[in-house]
Order: C-alpha cells, then sequence, then structure tokens
C-alpha cells in the first residue's frame, strides 16, 4: 500500500486517478476547493473502491495562505508521502488575480504546487522511493518575472502557457536538487474530456482515460523518469520548452519565487 496525494482531484483526470488507486488498496488524499464536492467525491470513491483509507483536504490554490495550511494538515494527516501529483490547474476564471496579486493561473498552477510540494518534502522524503508528477501542458511559453510579482498583465491563454512552462522548468529543478526523489513533468493530453477542457474550449479531442492511464503510469511504473518530459499526445518522451533547459533562466525563476513566496 502506498500513501498517494493527488491535487485537484474532485473532478477530471485527478478523480478518475484517485478512484484507481483506491480500488487497488492504496491510502489515497484526494484534494478540492469545494467542501460540499470534495464529501461527495469522498463518499463516492469510497463506495465504489470498497476501500477506507481515503482522506480529503479543502484548499483554495489561489490563496496561497490556504496552500500552507493544507500542507500543515497533510503533515498531521500523513506519515509520509510516496507519490505527489500535482494536478491542480486553472485555466479560464472569473477572476484573473489571486490572493497576492499575482494571475491566477500563475498562482493556482505553478507557485501553489511550488509552495505546496517544498512545503510536505519532509513527508515525500520518509518514503522509500518518493515521486512527484507535476502536471504541465503542450502549451509552454517563456516566464514573465514581471508577470510573476503581479506587475503585467497577461491574457488567459499567455498566462496559463506561462505557469506551465514554469512548473516544467521547477520540476528539472527540483529532480537535480532532490536526487533522491524521483520528479517527472507530463503533459497528459490536449484537450482532453474533461471540465477544464469543456468550459474553455467548448470541445474536446480525447477521452479523460487517456490522461488517468499516463498519470497512472508515471505515479505507479517504471515508465517514469526523473528530471524528464513526458509528452502525451506524441506518446512519449519529448522536449519541453528550450527555457526548461537554460540554467541561467532557472536560476533567475526559482530565485524569484523563493523571493516572492519568502521560502
Amino acid at each position: 500500500m502506498k500513501h498517494i496525494l493527488i491535487t485537484g482531484s474532485t473532478d477530471g483526470i485527478g478523480k478518475g486517478l484517485a478512484l484507481r488507486l483506491a480500488k487497488e488498496g492504496h491510502f489515497v488524499a484526494v484534494h478540492g476547493r469545494s467542501e460540499a464536492k470534495l464529501n461527495a467525491v469522498l463518499t463516492e470513491i469510497k463506495e465504489e473502491s470498497g476501500n477506507e483509507n481515503i482522506i480529503g483536504f479543502l484548499a483554495d490554490f489561489s490563496d496561497l495562505a490556504d496552500v500552507k495550511k493544507m500542507a500543515s494538515k497533510v503533515a498531521e494527516q500523513m506519515p509520509k508521502i510516496d507519490v505527489l501529483v500535482n494536478n491542480a490547474g486553472i485555466l479560464t476564471s472569473a477572476s484573473n488575480s489571486s490572493s497576492n496579486g499575482t494571475d491566477i493561473r500563475l498562482a493556482v498552477n505553478y507557485l501553489a504546487p511550488y509552495l505546496f510540494t517544498n512545503a510536505v518534502l519532509p513527508l515525500l522524503k520518509k518514503a522509500d522511493a518518493a515521486r512527484i508528477v507535476n502536471l504541465s501542458s503542450a502549451a509552454q511559453t517563456s516566464v514573465s518575472l514581471e508577470a510573476l510579482q503581479g506587475h503585467d498583465n497577461l491574457g488567459t491563454n499567455e498566462a496559463y502557457a506561462q505557469s506551465k512552462l514554469a512548473l516544467t522548468m521547477w520540476s528539472f529543478d527540483l529532480a537535480q536538487k532532490e536526487p533522491s526523489i524521483l520528479v517527472v513533468a507530463v503533459n497528459p493530453g490536449s484537450l482532453l474530456n474533461t471540465k477544464m477542457a469543456n468550459e474553455a474550449y467548448g470541445q474536446h479531442w480525447s477521452p479523460a482515460e487517456k490522461g488517468v492511464n499516463i498519470l497512472y503510469d508515471l505515479a505507479m511504473t517504471d515508465r517514469a523518469k526523473t528530471k524528464s518530459y513526458f509528452d502525451n499526445d506524441k506518446g512519449g518522451y519529448g522536449d519541453a520548452h528550450p527555457d526548461a533547459y537554460d540554467p541561467v533562466k532557472i536560476k533567475r525563476l526559482m530565485d524569484a519565487t523563493d523571493t516572492l513566496l519568502s521560502i
């Protein structure tokens, strides 16, 4: 039995992965930002899997103080984390700003998982062979540090693409700094049949199961490789944006992020 935490797991591929792992008998921690939805999903997964080792954490990832509180609760309720899947993400939103003034996509898709993962690193280090699976995207574009600090307004798609490149750059940096933890970034597939894609584009290209399957493989099998980018549109490992391999740009991003989050 592994202890697995999946952020953004009250719908879409996160929920699908949680259910699959629950059915295998693992200890699964689910996360969502709606208490009613989280409770409903916890009940549903327990009933469908027959597994009572399912717990839930409530946090709004656009509020970094909330992210910190969740990390503290996780430390109280989980003895270790074998697998962390940073799946929570946002594209369209009624509000474009997060609690700290940064674009909401940069906050939810990058700053929140960065902050959360660093806070729970001690739990990951308690595992024999810990893994972190970070949800990237085919959409990646150079990160504006001005935008990250809330000094520049971005369009929806631009902010999303910047957030996903930032997450990928951090994934590679973390893999290098923490060699005992396998860290992989993945594009689970473009326009999967999920709430995010349907709300943003009103269409989808592939079933959500395509994303669930690759997340499962990277979380649980020897298909995962550290400091790498898996492109599920192409069905294999590929090249992320060139900035993800630029040590100078990575260091600038990490320094700016740490300053912003006061880590």
